[in-house]
């Protein structure tokens, strides 16, 4: 089986890390977990440092000496990438790395540049219904202006080619990493095919992140992206 690149960012995430990190390597897929901290300030950084001061070979851990959002951390787990395929896996608890093993094997049978594991092909209420609405919005967004039919764009779990990966026109810092990866792969002519994910949804009390601004760019966003040339 192919070697997966596992890129988390990471951001105030004290409470789940080391969780997310144990069910990570708990998956029988041959792998490296690359941790980018994202200048954390609730004492992700230290535990960290306690855990992994003698890097292990299926574990690299990185640090920005400044806050530089979601999208630059996962551009800096990218650039230390070597597995054939990437994954994007958030440190919360809401996505299953079980599922890695599902999205490698259907990319590896259906010889597949990227594989989108969907929340929403089975039903939307793996989310809140505003959050649903919201992501249903930007998915059938995305549709219209570059032509695909995707059920969950903006999914964390977007497995994909790690050489293609890196050759994507990525300059997102922040949230708008997730349309922009996307609409790149669809420009680029590449079809996404999906397949059903579990999926825990936490709350903002619980420690989420993404809000309602973080929508509104995103449509910002795939607007941009539709008509933005190559550098």
């Amino acid at each position: 089986m192919m070697k997966l690149s596992v890129l988390v960012p990471v951001y105030n995430e004290v409470k789940t890390l080391l969780s997310i990190i144990d069910k990570i390597k708990a998956v029988n897929v041959e792998k490296e977990i690359i941790l980018v901290d994202d200048c954390s300030t609730d004492g992700t950084r230290e535990l960290l440092r306690k855990e992994f001061w003698d890097s292990e070979a299926e574990v690299k851990v990185l640090y920005h000496e400044k806050n530089m959002g979601k999208g630059r951390a996962v551009r800096t787990a990218l650039d230390n990438a070597a597995g054939e395929f990437c994954i994007i896996q958030d440190a919360d608890l809401e996505y299953d790395p079980n599922d890695f093993k599902r999205l490698v094997e259907y990319a590896g049978t259906n010889s597949e540049i990227a594989v989108y594991g969907s929340r929403f092909l089975v039903s939307w209420k793996s989310t809140s219904f505003p959050h649903f609405i919201v992501n249903k919005t930007l998915t059938v967004l995305t549709n219209i202006l570059f032509g695909s039919n995707l059920t969950d764009m903006e999914t964390c779990y977007k497995l994909i080619r790690t050489d293609v990966m890196k050759e994507l026109d990525l300059r997102a810092s922040r949230f708008e990493l997730e349309p922009e990866i996307t609409s790149e792969l669809l420009k680029k002519g590449y079809k996404i095919p999906e397949i059903a994910i579990s999926y825990n949804r936490r709350t903002y009390h619980e420690g989420k992140k993404i809000g309602w601004r973080d929508g509104l760019e995103a449509v910002w966003t795939l607007f941009k992206l539709k008509f933005r040339s190559k550098k």
